[in-house]
């Protein structure tokens, strides 16, 4: 029989049969390795059944090197993403929660992950918390940010109310972008931009945007983009902006799709492209973005890039109304009151209006129905403009 090394890394032809009896024997550090070579057909024919039979030989085995942990870690993602096997998110975390206890710090990360949305296990802010605290000390970069993100918003741990901001998630922030994770450099990025718990720095703002949207992070693509298109730390430069905002909306980055919707519509960096702008705008809207919702609904409403539908208009506006957006509940005081793509209604009209209105918006001043009614209402009620 040829042999293998003990660290072999491919399958060369006509090595297949004495690979697997040698797998057989216990190495979980190689039925780790093959059972990413079945799941990213590596060499061999994907198969994510037998991706997940060897990463559960891999975790269930000895403690070789590491091996075994990796597995227990690769077998909770295929019961997380039903790879090779039914989707099980109560199996999921119990395998991330073995590897974490046994000291690996991306498994530590992911179990904070899930106790802070509940997943396969009760939902635990201060859990969560606390095994991002120790895959943070332990070097994991997301683990890191993720530790930030708490010290930001108050999970799990007490929030500065005063300042809105603690000095503990901007140090932590730093640290993750330092160890090269994209979304912490993003985070960092906008923490400069702003001028929060730090001096503001539009050029190390540029920097950090630059370094997450090189490593792909389509977030960091696309505030790369809006600092070319508004020269922040930076230079201005349409056609780099432009590019950017592709990158990120070829990432399926909302914001990025939306934005990119913009420059064909307005030929900022591009050729203008009433049709493409549209066929942005409609992914960025169903990718939940409230203000591709907004301007696709506007795109309906006057025939930009598509045929003209009150309807879908309609319907668009209700759903970034819906979401809090006080130019959506105007602009559906609009409909209602003239009946563009439903039946006319005032009172539904004034509801919408007195909604946007007490969000900020005050053009529902000049809609004849708000007008009429107001008068019964004193002004205080509505705040001031």
């Amino acid at each position: 029989m040829k042999s293998v090394r003990r660290n072999e890394i491919g399958i060369t032809k006509g090595e297949g049969e004495e690979f697997w009896l040698y797998l057989e024997g216990g190495d979980c550090n190689g039925q780790l390795s093959l059972g990413y070579r079945y799941l990213n057909g590596i060499r061999i024919g994907k198969n994510e059944e037998k991706a997940f039979q060897w990463f559960l030989k891999s975790a269930e085995g000895g403690n070789t090197e590491g091996g075994n942990i990796k597995g227990q870690n690769s077998l909770g993602y295929c019961y997380e993403y039903g790879v090779g096997i039914i989707k099980d998110e109560k199996k999921a975390f119990q395998w991330y929660l073995k590897t974490a206890e046994e000291g690996d710090c991306d498994g530590q990360y992911v179990l904070g992950v899930r106790y802070e949305n509940g997943a396969g296990t009760s939902k635990d802010e201060e859990k969560a918390f606390q095994w991002y605290l120790i895959s943070a000390e332990g070097g994991d970069s997301k683990g890191q940010r993720n530790l930030g993100y708490c010290y930001k918003n108050g999970i799990g741990t007490a929030k500065d109310e005063e300042k809105h901001f603690s000095e503990k998630a901007f140090q932590w922030y730093l640290i993750s972008a330092e160890g090269g994770d994209s979304k912490g450099q993003r985070n960092l990025g906008y923490c400069y931009k702003n001028g929060i718990r730090t001096t503001k720095d539009e050029d190390k703002a540029f920097q950090w945007n630059l370094k997450s949207a090189e490593r792909e992070n389509s977030d960091g693509q696309y505030y790369l983009g809006y600092c070319y298109r508004n020269g922040i730390g930076t230079t201005k430069d349409k056609e780099k902006a432009f590019r950017w905002y592709l990158k990120s909306a070829k990432g399926g980055n909302s914001k990025g799709q939306y934005s990119l919707g913009y420059c064909y519509l307005n030929g900022i960096g591009t050729t203008k492209n009433e049709e493409k702008a549209f066929q942005w705008r409609l992914k960025s809207a169903e990718g939940g973005n409230s203000d591709g919702q907004y301007y696709l609904g506007y795109c309906y409403r006057n025939g930009i890039g598509t045929t003209k539908d009150e309807e879908k208009a309609f319907q668009w506006y209700l759903k970034t109304a819906e979401e809090g957006d006080c130019d959506g509940p105007y602009v559906l005081g609009v409909c209602y009151e003239n009946g563009a793509g439903t039946s006319k209604d005032e009172e539904k009209a004034f509801q919408w209006c007195l909604k946007s209105a007490e969000g900020g918006n005050f053009n529902v001043q000049f809609i004849p129905s708000f007008v009429i009614i107001t008068k019964y209402i004193k002004i205080d009620q509505l705040g001031s403009p």
